[in-house]
């Protein structure tokens, strides 16, 4: 029998893909493929900085530690609570995401794979 874990990430991967195919089926083709690997392209700029020499060991420090955060199975709010159980990932995210792009945008630049108007996203919420 599932346990709650189970459930809870096949609910979250469902609203996810239910996301990408409202904004394809909406007319957005460029906007759900920018949506629809966000996340994707969030990992592989994660492991790209933590492996970058450039990167100020402060910012690695972040980066690494926000990797198993995000991994682990229990958070500061429980993911089984709607909206804020992920919502608190998404925050901690964005202050990582701040912080280092603040600081170092030119390696954002470099390694994000993702579309430009992500990319673009990312830096403005940064200050940049």
């Amino acid at each position: 029998m599932a346990s709650w874990p189970v459930y809870t990430l096949v609910g979250l991967v469902g609203l996810y893909i239910l996301a990408v195919l409202a904004f394809f089926v909406g007319g957005s083709r460029e906007d759900a493929r920018a949506i629809g690997g966000f996340v994707p392209d969030c990992v592989v700029l994660f492991s790209r900085l933590v492996r970058d020499k450039r990167l100020p060991g402060r910012h690695k420090w972040l980066v690494g530690a926000l990797i198993p955060y995000l991994a682990m199975p229990f958070d500061l709010v429980p993911d089984f609570i709607p909206v804020a159980g992920q919502l608190d990932d998404a925050v901690v995210v964005a202050f990582v995401l701040r912080r280092v792009a603040r600081k170092n945008p030119e390696l954002i630049r470099e390694h994000w794979p993702g579309p430009s108007s992500s990319l673009a996203l990312i830096l403005r919420l940064a200050g940049q």
